[in-house]
């Protein structure tokens, strides 16, 4: 019996135009109301959730959220945090220097806003075009206190420039460091111990549920470790080849109510027959 959904935003909760359809939104609240677990995973921190948040009524005392790719698992209500794992300074120092060897600009993020240091010459960051729920200031990083907790790092340009950045990335930055494409434009860096699968693990242990209760819905790479966590992994049919790959179930697409589609199937109707 599926205790818990878990379910990426962008690709698969979302339509094209970044919105929640009435269908997938009366499919989550019934879900909801039958004690079911509704979560929202994400890249994105809580504040730029907070729209979603309110119209699927998940601001309630036990609804959670797992934002920054499962860096951070908080109450949707308070905000409280359940467990959160973080760069340092030390990082952003690393990190900053191999962007610019790279020649590709970086951001990174804490709880309140998008820090902006120098981008290479002609290079300037994209993020500003896809974050839009916190502000951006601009930054050094000997600026930066030697105690401060950054929830991700990511470099956001044109896809051609970041697939061959990418491709020149050492193999120490991938031992040391989560990396994964969230977009095409974008590569996000976080905590070694952060990506969705651990997030979910996480919220699991605080609430008693087993993994083979939790049901994951995603699209992108960034979604792969909860899809391999979750008991039911499900693509979505816009899905990139891995995901599907990795799922047990392939659902419609994000413009054809595949969220819904799923959780009729597996929550709704099971739960009733």
């Amino acid at each position: 019996m599926i205790k818990l959904i878990a379910i990426d935003l962008d690709g698969t909760l979302l339509n094209d135009e970044k919105e929640i359809t009435d269908k997938t939104e009366a499919v989550l609240k019934e879900a909801k109301r039958r004690g079911v677990k509704v979560v929202l995973c994400t890249g994105r921190p809580l504040l730029g959730i907070a729209r979603y948040l309110d119209q699927l009524g998940l601001r309630a005392d036990g609804d959670y959220g797992i934002t920054y790719n499962g860096g951070l698992v908080q109450k949707t209500d308070t905000g409280d945090v359940l467990s959160e794992k973080v760069l340092t300074k030390e990082d952003l120092v690393s990190l900053y220097g191999l962007s610019q060897r790279l020649n590709v600009p970086m951001n990174f993020i804490d709880l309140e806003r998008v820090y902006t240091p120098a981008p290479p010459e002609g290079r300037p960051s994209l993020y500003g075009d896809i974050m839009k729920a916190l502000p951006f200031v601009e930054t050094t990083i000997d600026d930066l206190p030697e105690d401060i907790k950054i929830n991700k790092a990511l470099f956001c340009t044109d896809q051609p420039i970041l697939d061959e950045a990418i491709r020149h990335i050492p193999d120490a930055f991938f031992d040391k460091y989560t990396m994964m494409k969230s977009r095409p434009i974008l590569l996000e860096i976080l905590n070694k111990e952060v990506d969705k699968g651990k997030g979910l693990q996480a919220l699991g242990v605080s609430l008693g549920i087993k993994r083979e209760e939790m049901m994951a819905l995603g699209d992108q790479e960034n979604d792969l470790a909860m899809i391999h966590f979750a008991g039911l992994g499900v693509a979505m049919g816009n899905a990139i080849d891995e995901v599907k790959k990795a799922a047990q179930f392939i659902t419609k697409t994000n413009l054809e109510d595949g969220v819904a589609y799923a959780v009729e199937k597996f929550v709704l109707n099971a739960s009733t027959g």
